[in-house]
């Protein structure tokens, strides 16, 4: 007996080609339909017609905003600017990582923990912190398309870095470095939606954080002081 499910209201029922039961079916839904008092029979409905409507509305950020946020408890962040400085040492982390494979006889492994050590490897954390904040600025769409090319790219890098330390020649250097080229832009893309004054802090965070212990001042900064403390 072939049989098809259809979502008429709030729960779904049979229908069967074979016509008595069909017609036992639709007198068994008559009478539990006319059981229902008035009140109840229109709630239902109601109810059936609003969520149809919450389905036929576009997932945008927006709506999806308006509809969900107060239903769904986000993880409350840190302020901006505990994350940009962390964001920018990455950055510099995988510019160096680039001048590493210009050596010769890069250590292959050695380069692939560079992607897991130090500011790098709170990199997700970190950068889509930066494009949640860019999203309630209204710039979420540039900001998390960004995020996603970073870590693709850091992605790739990491799986030809390990095919070339199993002597693999079809993993170039220069892919390589074209990966980490391509990671470098999105972050800098990223930076690009953070606020300038919070922006110029983190980049000078970031420069007193790599000066030489040997040269470095006495830090006085108590934001510097919380950044060393964390990485």
């Amino acid at each position: 007996m072939s049989e098809s499910v259809s979502f008429f209201g709030s729960t779904p029922f049979l229908r069967s080609r074979h016509p008595n039961v069909a017609s036992k079916s639709n007198q068994c839904s008559r009478v539990k339909c006319a059981s229902l008092p008035p009140k109840a029979r229109e709630s239902r409905r109601l109810f059936s017609v609003s969520l149809l409507f919450l389905l036929s509305i576009p997932k945008t950020d927006a709506v999806a905003a308006s509809i969900f946020d107060k239903y769904v408890k986000r993880k409350k962040l840190d302020p901006l600017e505990a994350y940009v400085p962390a964001v920018i040492l990455s950055q510099l982390q995988f510019k160096d990582l680039g001048k590493t494979l210009e050596v010769d006889q890069p250590q292959y492994a050695a380069c692939r923990s560079i992607l897991r050590s130090g500011p790098a490897a709170s990199l997700r954390v970190n950068i889509r912190a930066v494009a949640q904040y860019a999203s309630d600025g209204g710039l979420g769409k540039t900001a998390f398309s960004d995020v996603d090319q970073c870590l693709r790219a850091l992605e790739e890098l990491d799986s030809l870095l390990l095919h070339a330390s199993r002597k693999d020649p079809e993993a170039s250097v220069e892919s390589m470095k074209a990966k980490i080229g391509i990671a470098v832009d999105a972050l800098d893309s990223l930076l690009q939606t953070v606020p300038s004054d919070v922006l110029e802090q983190g980049k000078s965070i970031a420069d007193a954080y790599r000066i030489p212990e040997d040269v470095a001042p006495e830090v006085s900064d108590p934001e510097i002081k919380q950044l060393e403390s964390i990485l």
